[in-house]
């Protein structure tokens, strides 16, 4: 995103097997704040990003997240 002059740094998880992908965005403007989308390898994402604080955000999360999403 910062090659594009977008003050953010994103990650993807991604499930080959199901084309499900999981989109993590931390922007500079708001670093309390995490933007998550459960989105799709094939398809571009919607505008439609949930927020949680980043202080909120566990190793536990991030599993529970991967095994609902990508089951």
């Amino acid at each position: 995103m910062r090659a594009n002059g977008i003050p953010a740094d994103v990650m993807t998880i991604d499930c080959l097997k199901s084309g499900k992908r999981i989109i993590l965005i931390l922007h500079d403007e708001q670093p309390e704040q995490l933007m998550y989308q459960f989105a799709y390898r094939d398809k571009d994402p919607d505008d439609a990003f949930q927020q949680i604080k980043l202080a909120d955000i566990s190793v536990d999360l991030l599993y529970t997240w991967i095994v609902e999403y990508f089951s």
